[in-house]
């Protein structure tokens, strides 16, 4: 079977939402492997305009799975917003969107945490999202992130780390309905010489 990856080389806003989106009609699966909820991809379908931040772009086609892998980290209430923007715009994303549940999850903290650092830094401040991107990444490779396959008191203290109000029901260990396994994919080949196609914030890929 075989793969195509859309890499971006710089910092960002290259493009590769829209380039995934013209690649897409040519795959069965388009996923995302890297990154957060960050700026966003820009996509212009039939006059009409989208702005996703973590869904893969391929949900604007028909017919796509679309997967969140394992490498990108997920705040559940920007995702719940996002399905929810895209249900009312009558693109659903049942049976269509899967993510790893060895995804590492963005909280609170993580944002003030950020926050805080920018502006500890000043006129020196990088001049992030401040949407906890980072510090989730810190946390995850620091190996005291948590998962959504993690127990609620896997360690000292999660029950102050907990995800509040209307994410909270999906961060509850196995309440999130499209978390999964990799083995539970959809087979590919709907299609003749159609393949996968992944994305991800160094890159998409399809």
């Amino acid at each position: 079977m075989a793969n195509l990856i859309v890499v971006g080389a710089q910092w960002g806003d290259e493009g590769k939402g829209k380039i995934v989106d013209l690649l897409t009609t040519h795959f069965d699966i388009v996923a995302r492997y890297q990154g957060g909820h960050n700026a966003g991809h820009t996509v212009i379908v039939d006059g009409r305009k989208f702005v996703l931040h973590i869904i893969p772009s391929g949900i604007l086609h028909p017919g796509t799975a679309c997967v969140i892998g394992n490498g990108v980290v997920v705040d559940l209430l920007a995702l719940k917003q996002e399905i929810e923007l895209l249900a009312a715009a009558g693109i659903s994303c049942q049976g269509r969107l899967l993510i790893s549940d060895r995804c590492h999850l963005i909280f609170d903290y993580h944002r003030d945490v950020e926050g805080a650092d920018e502006d500890r830094r000043g006129d020196r401040r990088i001049g992030t999202t401040r949407r906890g991107i980072g510090p989730a990444y810190e946390d995850k490779f620091g190996r005291r992130g948590r998962k959504e396959t993690d127990p609620p008191a896997r360690r000292l203290g999660a029950e102050n780390r907990q995800p509040t109000g209307a994410a909270g029901a999906w961060a509850r260990p196995g309440a999130g309905p499209l978390f999964c396994r990799y083995r539970r994919l959809p087979e590919p080949g709907h299609g003749p010489g159609k393949t996968r196609a992944v994305r991800g914030r160094a890159g998409n890929a399809a």
